[in-house]
């Protein structure tokens, strides 16, 4: 990474002394401009590999992602497989990222253990990887952004508990087995759910990311025997299913939902009664942070190994707050 380029970057130095620099540069160099420009006014480029094409969550992380990219004179190079079960579709687009000749890659992995001996393989160069939503560990991943997903189940489990008491039979349910983010917030609803002996974590079903799916699923667990008291949803794809379940079989507020995560769908819900609560994340400021600290790394600037992004719970109460609008809608002025 060349000096001009930096300094371009960075914004805080003096507009006084960036013109001096540029007099003394241009005197300097008179003779060779055309081969200075070649070599010191070439853009990098970042990779952003995240989990799947659509949803909400990925489209903020990604605007966060643009607007630092623009921030920063950096080129984004935007890959997502189809779906988020597709593992070996996101291989394919790291290894595309590499071969397009990325200065630094930030990835989301559907799958930490395949991916992981696909990084190690692919980067021969040691370029800088930045790993955001789900972590995975090889020493070429020079930083972690995102969710303390531990943390966020936690949140979620207690809101659950005092919404059902000190006593009921909940059930939890996901999207898949296995993934980083389920397996840490199955730990904090565990967790929390050691301190309430009273409260039978009686059903935990998973639904492949397959809407319908969660929905045979969840109208298979209302009308079994088991009286369920409350519902933990792992993530919003799941979260949706299960309150238009609830809706249509007039269990609306009955059945206590708890979620994690914050899109249209699960905010109407929330308005309307049938989830009492989610906790959301904060996709621009992983989408963001994560180019900046791609760029540091790019310029050799120590980076933080760990950036805990935040959480919050969100109900009906607290909502309309100015602070949380601002949270639940970054873009909104």
């Amino acid at each position: 990474m060349d000096t001009i380029h930096r300094t371009k970057r960075r914004r805080r130095i003096s507009i006084s002394v960036f013109g001096v620099l540029l007099v003394l540069i241009a005197q300097l160099s008179a003779c060779t401009a055309t081969d200075e420009e070649n070599r010191h006014d070439r853009i990098e480029t970042i990779a952003l590999i995240v989990k799947m094409k659509h949803g909400d969550f990925w489209r903020t992380v990604k605007m966060g992602a643009e607007s630092a990219a623009k921030e920063l004179d950096v080129n984004l190079n935007f890959y997502a497989p189809d779906y988020e079960e597709d593992v070996e579709g996101q291989i394919r687009l790291i290894n595309q990222a590499f071969l397009d000749g990325a200065d630094a890659v930030v990835i989301a992995a559907n799958d930490a253990t395949s991916l992981t001996e696909v990084v190690k393989g692919a980067n021969r160069t040691r370029i800088p990887l930045i790993s955001i939503d789900s972590e995975f560990s090889t020493d070429q991943v020079k930083s972690f952004i995102g969710t303390d997903n531990l943390d966020a189940g936690k949140k979620a489990a207690d809101k659950l508990m005092q919404l059902v008491g000190n006593h009921g039979k909940i059930a939890m349910m996901g999207s898949i087995t296995g993934a980083d983010n389920t397996e840490q917030r199955e730990l904090g609803l565990r967790q929390v759910l050691s301190h309430y002996p009273q409260v039978q974590l009686v059903a935990e079903a998973y639904s492949r990311a397959d809407p319908k799916l969660a929905a045979e699923l969840v109208r298979k667990l209302l009308t079994g025997n088991e009286k369920i008291d409350g519902i933990l949803a792992l993530n919003a794809t799941v979260a949706i299913a299960i309150a238009e379940e609830i809706n249509k079989l007039g269990l609306t507020g009955k059945i206590k939902l708890v979620t994690i995560d914050s899109p249209p769908e699960v905010l109407d819900f929330l308005q309307d009664g049938v989830i009492q609560a989610t906790i959301i994340q904060k996709p621009f400021s992983i989408g963001y942070l994560s180019i900046k600290h791609a760029v540091e790394a790019i310029d050799g600037i120590p980076v933080p190994g760990r950036v805990d992004t935040g959480t919050k719970v969100i109900d009906l109460e607290n909502m309309f707050w100015s602070e949380n609008q601002k949270l639940l809608f970054p873009f909104v002025k």
